[in-house]
């Protein structure tokens, strides 16, 4: 596709076990599924469809009398084996059927389940207009990942059970539908159109799939099989911008992987209120609608790359390969997320590639600093849907780096086509791609995947230099800062660290080093006094780095190094000593820097000197040609709270920029600029205003702009103007991210409100809590996470009880320790107590009234 009290052992780290995790496994498996044939008859107006799944099942074990299946609120009629009916039994959630004959080794069975699905809440998605959005397209649309499939077919629904399958489906006109394989036949039946497909390589029931809609076919093809791209009418040219790289793609993955791309065809569908980025069912990807791009978003927007790139990378990793349990999930995601890294440094460079690399480090290291702390493989959890987080997506593809670190370029491509070659079309756990590895290069890498797979956490670095003129010495010290008095936490790994000359700098003198100690000082004897010093070389292994240089060595960094990570570390180490030379050091760079990803990190940490120098070095960065700069230089100006700031935004507000990004930036961070300054009231009102006005004329693509504006308003806690604008737009009929956005400023704008402002804000929010899509309930739980009241808690706690989506309910658990946390606990306990004495006196009223009722009734 995105808790322990077994760990005990924490560090400070919040537990990824919640109560009521367990331990899962698969289930024993009667026997073997070969094949699954769904004939199914939709009714769209009605939300509702009927039809049979056969299931072909060939036993290996004798005397099993009776089978149970996954099927949660189906309406089961009948239930046949090899044509004879059997007595079943359904509780809403299993399926259990009561063989008549006990199964015998070899002895096929056929089961035929007749059923119907009215207004199903899972697995398959009935997208119609309705009076709030009358343009809404109609489409169905299946999500099987985790374990939904059963919400829309009765079948053994994990992933160790492959087998080919079939859908046949009858549709009204003049909608098409879209699922697995080939298509081999199509037939018309008065108004209505049938579409039979035919997979016919072995996959797991969560990747078989169903899409149907009016949509406008987009053909294309690499070496002689089709690749398609199904969109909304209208949208042909967004559809060839977005996805039309998709060919070159495939040969490239081909090509890496070792295994030419193993199905039929590939179509990429682009549905509509999709509730992920994109899901890679076998052969046939659905993607959200959101990542068709218009020109203008083309500029800036390469998240619509990586997500085909991610998603065609499992056709290989997921759907070739598949996971034999959900705790390997890490073996497909990492390769997908680091199969984003591979096509960035095959399509823009390295410098790109490595840039990336250090921002999915960092959405890996941020979930583990403020969310929680766990190993990559776990197979305790509540529900399998946890376990897609940072961790698998983002530290999964660094640890695919590491290991092609640890090899190099040609040994880690063996590997990866031994792993591939062998287990195509099976299923497989962590340990296979261990073994793939020692079998194809003789390297045992299990030491790496000790310390960064099966344990949480990643090394701490705290790096110091020092030079002796007399013996010619340089010595470097490095302290790992994540080690507890035990040493459980100590990494082993081996550093290359590198001296560099300002003359000639890609030239680096490298060492490479056993770090494995708490604290360890290393000492190189060298010609003349370095300039610059490279820790970690390449900047390969996960891990965060503090520099403790003198500003000399770090200015040196900054301008020389030829690894732009490493100028980037620099570039943090220099804006935590401050002042005015650093200032100028950083100005300079921004201004300098070869590479867009190095002036967006210091554009950031000119920010956050507190000197008005700073404002004059970042203010020319408005002008630089990357648009990811240009933003970055606009968010940055919201912490310099000054007028010439205010009136460089105000321009970008007003003129507009050619990146959509950059303009919704600017209004968010003109906002932040006028709320802080409360005593120039008109100020405030100007802004405000100004914001109403681009909510008023700039809708455009994917309400990027508009959704700044929001962000803008929801700055100016204090005001009741901009909380009614907000309110405004948190109706049903504002376009939908436009109204996601909205509902989450909801909560930002909170914490300065009157009390009276605040009950509105928590009605309108329990109001919204009631809806079911996935994306608004989400959208809730952000708002009231940042509240600070503990009727918040109540909504949350109903919201996490009502859900049937496990991230949601762990969201909402996570946000109510969150908000307890914002009141602080006399607070809370305050407040808690007055709502009990309130319960009381209410509990009293209505006993009273009951008595009085009672003796009347006498």
């Amino acid at each position: 596709m995105s808790h322990l009290y077994f760990d005990t052992e924490n560090n400070g780290h919040k537990s990824f076990e919640l109560p009521g995790a367990k331990p899962h496994y698969n289930p024993d498996r009667p026997g073997q599924v070969e094949h699954i044939f769904l004939d199914l008859t939709l009714d769209i107006a009605n939300q509702s469809y009927y039809g049979n799944c056969s299931i072909r099942l060939l036993p290996i074990r004798n005397n099993i009398e009776r089978l149970t299946l996954d099927a949660v609120n189906l309406n089961i009629q009948s239930v046949q084996v090899d044509e004879a009916e059997q007595k079943f039994e359904y509780d809403g959630e299993k399926l259990s059927i009561l063989l008549s004959e006990p199964t015998q080794i070899g002895q096929r069975l056929l089961i035929a389940i007749a059923y119907s699905v009215e207004k199903p809440q899972r697995g398959i998605y009935f997208i119609q207009p309705d009076k709030h959005y009358p343009h809404k397209p109609t489409q169905v649309w299946t999500q099987g990942e985790d374990e939904d499939s059963r919400f829309w077919f009765p079948c053994f629904d994990y992933p160790g059970q492959l087998s080919t399958s079939e859908i046949r489906v009858r549709v009204p006109k003049p909608l098409i539908a879209i699922s697995n394989g080939e298509l081999i036949d199509t037939f018309e039946d008065d108004n209505q159109q049938i579409y039979h497909w035919s997979q016919q390589q072995v996959h797991p029931t969560y990747l078989m799939t169903l899409a149907v809609g009016d949509f406008a076919e987009i053909r294309d093809a690499w070496q002689g099989k089709p690749v398609t791209y199904y969109v909304d009418k209208g949208r042909e040219a967004d559809a060839k911008r977005s996805m039309g790289k998709t060919p070159r793609m495939i040969e490239f993955l081909s090509e890496k992987y070792g295994y030419p791309y193993p199905f039929p065809k590939y179509a990429q569908v682009c549905v509509d209120d999709f509730i992920f980025g994109g899901m890679e069912n076998t052969s046939t990807t659905l993607l959200t609608d959101r990542c068709l791009l218009d020109e203008r978003a083309s500029l800036d927007n390469l998240n619509t790359e990586s997500l085909v790139v991610h998603e065609l990378a499992h056709q290989w990793f997921g759907d070739l390969i598949v996971i034999k349990h959900w705790s390997h999930a890490w073996i497909k995601e990492g390769m997908a997320s680091y199969s984003e890294v591979m096509w960035t440094e095959h399509e823009y460079g390295q410098d790109d590639a490595a840039y990336y690399r250090l921002l999915e480090a960092r959405s890996y290291l941020n979930e583990d600093s403020s969310r929680y702390r766990r190993p990559m493989v776990t197979h305790v959890y509540r529900e399998a849907i946890e376990l897609y987080d940072r961790h698998i997506y983002e530290k999964g593809s660094c640890v695919y780096h590491m290991i092609r670190t640890e090899l190099g370029d040609e040994l880690f491509w063996t590997a990866i086509h031994t792993f591939v070659q062998d287990h195509a079309h099976q299923t497989v756990e962590t340990v296979d791609l261990l073994r793939a590895i020692e079998k194809a290069t003789g390297r045992n890498l299990t030491f790496l995947f000790d310390q960064y797979v099966y344990r949480g956490g990643h090394p701490d670095f705290k790096v110091a230099y020092s030079w002796d003129g007399d013996s010619k010495l340089t010595k470097v010290t490095v302290t790992q800062t994540q080690v507890n008095g035990d040493n459980k936490d100590l990494f082993d790994l081996k550093i290359p660290i590198g001296f560099g000359y300002s003359q000639q700098p890609s030239n680096l003198i490298t060492f490479t080093v056993r770090v494995n100690e708490k604290e360890q000082s290393f000492y190189f004897p060298l010609a003349e006094k370095p300039d610059f010093i490279s820790f970690d070389v390449g900047n390969n292994y996960l891990k965060t780095v503090t520099l403790e240089y003198p500003i000399p060595e770090l200015k040196a960094q900054l301008e020389f190094d030829p690894n732009p990570i490493s100028r980037i570390y620099a570039a943090e180490a220099l804006a935590k000593k401050g002042g005015l030379e650093v200032t100028k050091v950083l100005s300079t760079a921004l201004k300098n820097d070869p590479f867009w990803g190095v002036r967006v990190e210091v554009a950031q940490k000119l920010s956050e000197i507190q000197l008005d120098q700073a404002f004059d070095g970042l203010v020319i960065g408005l002008h630089d040609p990357s648009p990811f700069v240009r933003k970055a230089v606009v968010s940055s100006l919201s912490e310099i709270k000054t007028h010439p700031s205010y009136k460089a935004v105000k321009a970008v507000v007003q003129n507009g920029d050619a990146s959509y990004n950059v303009e919704a930036a600017a209004c968010r961070t003109i906002g932040a600029i006028a709320a802080a300054h409360l005593e120039e009231k008109p100020h405030e009102e100007k802004v405000i205003k100004l914001l109403k006005s681009v909510l008023e004329e700039r809708a455009g693509w994917n309400e990027v702009v508009r959704s700044g504006a929001i962000s803008g308003l929801a700055e100016f806690k204090t005001s009741e103007t901009a909380l009614n604008l907000l309110l405004e737009y948190t109706k049903i009929g504002v376009s939908q991210p436009l109204r996601l956005s909205t509902i989450r400023a909801l909560g930002k704008i909170s914490v300065g409100q009157t009390p009276t402002n605040i009950e509105r804000i928590l009605d309108r929010l329990a109001e919204i809590a009631k809806e079911t899509f996935f994306l608004t309930q989400v959208a809730v739980v952000t708002a009231l996470g940042q509240m600070e009241t503990p009727k918040a808690i109540g909504i949350l706690q109903s919201l996490a009880s009502q859900t049937t989506d496990g991230r949601v309910r762990r969201y909402a658990e996570e946000e109510i320790s969150k908000v307890q946390k914002n009141i602080g606990p006399e607070k809370t306990l305050r407040q808690l107590r007055e709502e009990v004495n309130q319960l009381k006196q209410q509990n009293q009223e209505l006993k009273s009234r009951l008595e009085n009722l009672e003796a009347k009734s006498k």
